[in-house]
């Protein structure tokens, strides 16, 4: 089999995760939106890439018409692990991610769709610490007391998520030498990007 690029692997981890977090292939548009790329040729570049060897087959004529090859495709246990956040850019565009790490998809309660290295000790005393690794599930479901990713403005943070009121949202660290960050949506934007179902500690 021939070898494909790191922007290539991105490519297909990102098709990958679509399917199986959508049930159905991502759209180029779809592509560019979730990796940080500025034009769908760039996407086009890749899939027709990944398409020549042998990893994914496209169907000419429909938007969504990319299928993976399962035979050559990586393991669906692979999952991206996310470092640290370019300021403005999508949590799952190429420059950050690190690498991959194989994963049970039975390893915690809830299916989920990257890990987060975790920066800083906000959140030490629920256990977690410096360069773990979160389990992130994608969703914008949750509820008071979750452990959530958050973006408010270009700065990506983990917080327990606590609406106060319509208005009003608190994300709230577990270490007493960090303050609450109290949002208020009808002048700030905050996007919850997901939230932890699990961790990983690699010593």
């Amino acid at each position: 089999m021939k070898e494909i690029t790191s922007q290539q692997q991105r490519v297909l981890d990102c098709i990958q995760i679509y399917i199986k977090k959508t049930g159905f292939p991502p759209t180029r548009a779809d592509i560019c939106r979730e990796l940080g790329f500025k034009s769908p040729n760039s996407a086009e570049t890749h899939l027709r890439a990944l398409e020549k060897k042998g990893f994914i087959s496209i169907e000419s004529g429909t938007s969504r018409g990319i299928s993976v090859n399962n035979q050559n495709s990586l393991s669906e246990n692979e999952y991206p692990v996310i470092g640290l956040v370019a300021a403005g850019s999508p949590t799952l565009a190429e420059e950050n991610i690190e690498k991959t790490i194989n994963c049970p998809k039975s390893f915690f309660e809830s299916d989920f769709d990257y890990f987060l290295k975790v920066r800083g000790l906000s959140m030490k005393d629920v256990g977690i610490m410096e360069d773990d690794l979160i389990a992130v599930k994608k969703t914008t479901d949750v509820k008071n007391g979750d452990i959530v990713i958050a973006r408010l403005e270009d700065e990506v943070t983990v917080k327990f998520f606590n609406r106060k009121s319509s208005n009003i949202v608190e994300l709230v660290p577990a270490n007493q030498d960090f303050e609450n960050i109290v949002v208020n949506l009808e002048s700030e934007q905050l996007y919850i990007e997901g939230k932890s179902v699990g961790l990983l500690r690699r010593n």
